[in-house]
């Protein structure tokens, strides 16, 4: 995976903080996900399935602090 060639986008709900990610799903089977403040840093790669669970237990309240 070449982070360069994927397309990313940021939460229209991200703040002016810079706490922020910036998740790609251009890929066939997987979703990217990396640091906005260190866009040559890391990527993390999750299967499609994984980033579904995610995004339904963000939804779900699963993760509030």
């Amino acid at each position: 995976m070449n982070p360069s060639r994927l397309t990313w986008r940021k939460s229209t709900r991200s703040g002016s903080t810079g706490n922020c990610v910036e998740v790609a799903d251009n890929l066939p089977t997987a979703v990217a996900v990396r640091d906005s403040k260190d866009r040559q840093g890391p990527v993390l790669s999750f299967t499609t399935g994984q980033w579904a669970g995610f995004v339904q237990g963000v939804k779900g309240g699963r993760f509030v602090a």
